[in-house]
């Protein structure tokens, strides 16, 4: 499967072709830390990235990754649910990263959910610049992720075509319900 990327890596090629020095960005599921990493390595010392998780082990998981490679300083660091991003953000962002799920690792009952992600992608979307991106990993094998990927797909589909291209790329003949990825670009008028 080496000319077919996963989900995954697909949503981190889109994210590394996108943001460049200086811009802000949010990882509304910081998770262990490396969407924020990522992130943090692209926007440079001008840049800014939020990362949002509502669990203590996440944030200290990536608050460790990024003071080992030296880039704590690039971050803000925020214990609470994505689905409050407008109050941490005072201007427009370039990109949003979405890991839906659970944290690996973690507790599994400790998930994503359908409300709170499309409150959380209506907020990146109206904060994010004409030419911005979100890109949202979908996790599917777990209790409440097909109900939350019925959700966005819903919603993204009735997003209006003359302001965002959405893409949903997916790998549909293989068992254990593998991720898939939605990307949404807002358009410039």
């Amino acid at each position: 499967m080496d000319a077919i990327k996963k989900p995954l890596i697909m949503a981190r090629q889109f994210i590394s072709n996108h943001v460049s020095n200086g811009d802000h960005v949010v990882d509304a599921t910081a998770g262990n830390g490396w969407d924020t990493l990522l992130l943090a390595q692209l926007v440079g010392n001008g840049g800014k990235v939020f990362a949002f998780d509502i669990q203590k082990e996440a944030l200290t998981s990536t608050r460790e990754l990024l003071e080992v490679k030296g880039l704590l300083h690039r971050v803000q660091l925020i214990i609470d649910g994505h689905e409050h991003m407008n109050s941490y953000l005072d201007g427009s962002i370039s990109a949003a990263m979405f890991n839906l799920g659970y944290l690996p690792g973690g507790v599994h009952s400790i998930i994503t959910r359908p409300e709170t992600t499309i409150k959380a992608l209506k907020a990146a979307l109206q904060k994010l610049r004409e030419g911005g991106l979100v890109t949202i990993v979908i996790y599917r094998g777990h209790d409440g992720g097909r109900a939350e990927e019925s959700a966005l797909l819903a919603y993204a589909s009735r997003l209006k075509q003359q302001k965002f291209t959405v893409l949903h790329y997916d790998i549909i003949n293989q068992g254990n319900m593998p991720p898939c990825l939605m990307v949404i670009e807002k358009l410039t008028e």
